[in-house]
C-alpha cells in the first residue's frame, strides 16, 4: 500500500521511481542462514550462494572451490566468494563428501551472480545424516529471514 502511494505521489510529481524486486526464493530449496542454498536429491546434494547473497555481494570476480573428496561438515566453511565489494565464506548447509565441483566456475565466476539457483552452484555433496536437513529453513522462512535482516 504505501508503495503503491509512493509511486502515485511520485508519478504525480514526475519523479522516476525505480523498483528493486526483492531476490528470487526457490521454493524447493533449503536455505542456510548464512545465505546458501541446497537441492536434495536422495543422498546427493547441490549447493550455492543464493540469489540474496550475490544481490548483496556484487559482482563475483572469484570463486574458491574446495577439492573433491574432501569432507565438509554443516556450518563450516567449505571455500569463499569474492566480488567487488568483498569476500564472503561459503558454508555448508549439510554434512558429507564432496563429490563434483563446478569447474565452470573458475573461468567464470559470475555464473554465481546470473544464474544463482542453476548454473552458479559450487559444489555437490554426497550427504552423510539428512537429519541435518531440518535444521535449515524452507523457502517462506528463509524469505522472511531476509525482510527482517534487510530491515536492520
Amino acid at each position: 500500500m504505501a508503495s503503491r502511494l509512493a509511486s502515485r505521489a511520485a508519478s504525480y510529481l514526475r519523479i522516476q521511481v525505480t523498483h528493486r524486486g526483492f531476490a528470487s526464493v526457490v521454493k524447493d530449496l533449503n536455505y542456510a542462514n548464512s545465505h546458501e542454498w541446497v537441492k536434495v536429491d536422495g543422498k546427493s546434494a547441490t549447493v550455492g550462494i543464493t540469489d540474496h547473497a550475490q544481490d548483496h555481494l556484487g559482482d563475483v570476480v572469484y570463486v574458491e572451490l574446495p577439492e573433491v573428496g574432501v569432507a565438509v561438515k554443516q556450518g563450516d566453511a567449505f571455500g569463499a566468494v569474492e566480488s567487488v565489494k568483498a569476500t564472503s565464506d561459503v558454508y555448508s548447509p549439510v554434512s558429507g563428501k564432496v563429490v563434483e565441483v563446478n569447474e565452470e566456475l573458475s573461468s567464470s565466476p559470475g555464473l554465481v551472480n546470473s544464474s544463482p539457483y542453476e548454473k552458479g552452484w559450487i559444489i555437490k555433496v554426497e550427504i552423510n545424516d539428512s537429519g541435518e536437513l531440518k535444521n535449515l529453513m524452507d523457502s517462506d522462512k528463509y524469505t522472511n529471514f531476509c525482510e527482517e535482516e534487510d530491515a536492520h
